[in-house]
């Protein structure tokens, strides 16, 4: 069982990290021209940005802890990011109908 749980979470940290570092990186246009991208185009730079950021630090909440054992504080720390992230993702979806 520990086995799929570092999995799934190895596997969401690599999901995390790709989309973190893609829309923290990448510019706006870019984003809204690659398929899957193009909310991106009726968002903010900032509200694309932020979720950028908090999509690596959730990342960065899994692999570290996972990585290094250390830093209890770190799993409320990356739940609460996924929880922003998933709002976020909701006004996403809520704005395009």
């Amino acid at each position: 069982m520990d086995a799929v749980l570092w999995t799934a979470a190895a596997l969401l940290a690599l999901v995390a990290l790709t989309g973190g570092i893609s829309k923290t990186f990448v510019a706006r246009e870019h984003l809204a021209a690659v398929r899957g991208g193009g909310w991106t185009a009726h968002a903010g730079d900032g509200f694309v940005r932020t979720l950028g950021m908090l999509e690596l630090a959730a990342a960065l909440g899994l692999l570290l802890r996972a990585l290094l054992g250390i830093a209890p504080v770190l799993v409320p720390v990356t739940a609460a990011c996924w929880v922003a992230l998933m709002l976020g993702a909701m006004l996403t979806h809520g704005r395009q109908g």
